[in-house]
Parts: structure tokens; C-alpha cells; sequence
């Protein structure tokens, strides 16, 4: 595998993640009462949130000057968080002219890590910590194990009135995340 040249950058050898079927239960259910912590305070209820809400679901940013665990690069579908968050941020007027009220990322950090990420990358949305894996064993979302650490698989749903509309699974690149959920939402209005 090649290095990126920086933590924005994808190597241009990633290895595709295939499509294992984790996913294909989400569209249509209703999500859980569960709470998570936000890296704006407080707690969000994806579940109480009214209108179209998008949430991302990655494994894990990483740290400017930190390493990746080892073997990073070649879990397929776990390099690129960084890359996926910006393309919302990059895209999040896109997406509320679309009629989207709310974006999310999720994993499994904790809030502090999650809070110095958002600031770093200037997130214009909340961050929520799955840190204990509430939302991912309720919802029964799809996870990989790695260097000691439970991560949720990248994955993206679009959620209307506390529902599952449509799941994105898997993502690749995760770069064009924001840009696939753009297209998705542009030809559902047709």
C-alpha cells in the first residue's frame, strides 16, 4: 500500500469494500430511542428529529502526527474519514437546499476526540460518540474489529421523521459521500 501524502489524501490503492449484505435490513426501520453525545453538547435522538436528516457512519479520524493502527490501509472501506467528513462539510448547503435539516457523523470516539476533530476540520455539524455501541446494537449496524477497537463500517443513512429511508453501503470513495447522497436526493425529487 502507498502513504497518502497527507490524513486528507487517499492512497490511490485502497482496497474496494464489498457489499456483505450487513446493511440490508436498515431501510424502513425505525430508529431506537437511543441518545448519543454530541461534540456540540448534549445528547441527539436521531429517532425525535423531525424532517430529512443525514448521518454518516464511519470508522474513525484520525490524528494529524498519529499513525493509523496497523494494516490500516488495507481494511477495505476504513481509510478516508477525514475525506468523507469534509465532503459533507464541503457540500452542506447543497444539502439543505435539497431540503436536508440536520447532518450527523457517527462513530464510535469518544466526545473529546470527537469535539477537537470538528474544530480542526471546521464541521459545520455534530459529531456523536457511539463510544458504547448503543445505536449500533440497537440498530444492528455493521462493525469490524481492529487493534483492540469495536468500528462501525462506513455506511450512510438518509432518515426522514425518525425512519430509515435509504442506506448508502457501502461507501466508496468516501470522498464522494456527500456528493452520492447529493445525486441520490436530487433524483428522488424528480
Amino acid at each position: 500500500m502507498s502513504a497518502a501524502a497527507t490524513w486528507t489524501d487517499l492512497p490511490p490503492d485502497l482496497p474496494v469494500p464489498e457489499d456483505d449484505g450487513a446493511a440490508a435490513h436498515l431501510p424502513g426501520l425505525a430508529l431506537p430511542p437511543v441518545a448519543l453525545p454530541s461534540s456540540q453538547g448534549g445528547e441527539v435522538a436521531l429517532a425525535t428529529l423531525a424532517g430529512l436528516t443525514i448521518a454518516f457512519c464511519y470508522p474513525r479520524t484520525g490524528e494529524p502526527g498519529k499513525a493509523n493502527p496497523d494494516g490500516w490501509d488495507a481494511i477495505p472501506g476504513a481509510r478516508g474519514c477525514t475525506p468523507q467528513a469534509c465532503s459533507f462539510r464541503d457540500l452542506a448547503r447543497e444539502l439543505a437546499e435539497l431540503g436536508v435539516a440536520q447532518v450527523f457523523g457517527i462513530s464510535t470516539q469518544d466526545s473529546a476526540y470527537q469535539r477537537e476533530a470538528a474544530e480542526r476540520l471546521h464541521l459545520p455539524f455534530a459529531l456523536l460518540s457511539d463510544e458504547r455501541l448503543a445505536l449500533a446494537g440497537a440498530l444492528g449496524l455493521p462493525t469490524f474489529e481492529t487493534a483492540g477497537m469495536t468500528l462501525l463500517k462506513r455506511l450512510t443513512l438518509v432518515i426522514r421523521d425518525g425512519r430509515i429511508e435509504h442506506v448508502f453501503y457501502p461507501v466508496f470513495p468516501p470522498d464522494r459521500s456527500a456528493a452520492d447522497v447529493v445525486a441520490w436526493l436530487e433524483a428522488s425529487r424528480a
